[in-house]
């Protein structure tokens, strides 16, 4: 059974109803016992990453989703739930994450700003991602250049060897990390068509 983490940020709904579409079995939760038993987790998210960190701490999840990835529990992060795995963000001022992937969240604005591209902001929208390592677990039934719809302004950086893939937006975004079991997506395979429910389908058969 997959958990789908319910914190009070995220767009559950649709990751729901994407996991039903698959014939995933999944259950929304923020009990501590149903994110336990469960064989694999999804970390949603929407929104600012300071505010989103402090619902997770408050709701006793750092310490739980940390010992499930100890345990080698595979961890989904989409979207913000893709960022609160690194080390920390920047996004209004400095908040710790869950430390679970190496690496830092900033703003795409400034990497933008320091080569003077004035790109849109947020990136909304469809965007081609390209293979760093095609033999990836969440790779397994994709095709590189496919699309996928993100929606963010922040992006990952220092991600070093947890790259699996990324995009074009001025600058490289990634778009699919991994570190052991923990793995995230910063655009929404929920909302991303066909190409979102490969991702998805390839998340809930991986074995570590």
């Amino acid at each position: 059974m997959t958990a789908i983490v319910d914190y009070g940020v995220g767009n559950l709904f649709s990751l729901r109803r994407s996991l039903d579409f698959i014939g995933a079995q999944n259950a929304v939760t923020n009990d501590p016992a149903v994110i336990l038993k469960a064989d694999r987790i999804i970390l949603p998210g929407v929104g600012a990453f300071g505010d989103a960190a402090k619902k997770l701490a408050e709701g006793g999840f750092f310490p739980l989703l940390r010992e499930r990835a100890a345990s080698g529990v595979p961890i989904l992060g989409i979207c913000l739930g893709m960022q609160l795995l690194f080390d920390e963000s920047e996004e209004f001022g400095r908040h710790e994450g869950l430390g679970l992937i190496s690496g830092r969240v900033c703003p795409l604005k400034a990497s933008l700003d320091a080569l003077g591209l004035s790109y849109k902001l947020p990136q909304m929208g469809w965007n081609a991602l390209h293979f760093v390592k095609a033999d990836a677990p969440l790779l397994k039934y994709s095709r590189a250049g496919a699309f996928v719809y993100y929606v963010h302004s922040h992006y990952a950086t220092e991600v070093k060897d947890s790259l699996v893939a990324f995009s074009e937006y001025g600058v490289r975004v990634p778009g699919i990390v991994q570190a052991g079991s923990v793995m995230g997506c910063q655009f929404h395979p929920e909302k991303s068509g066909d190409a979102g429910l490969a991702i998805l389908r390839a998340f809930v058969e991986y074995q570590p």
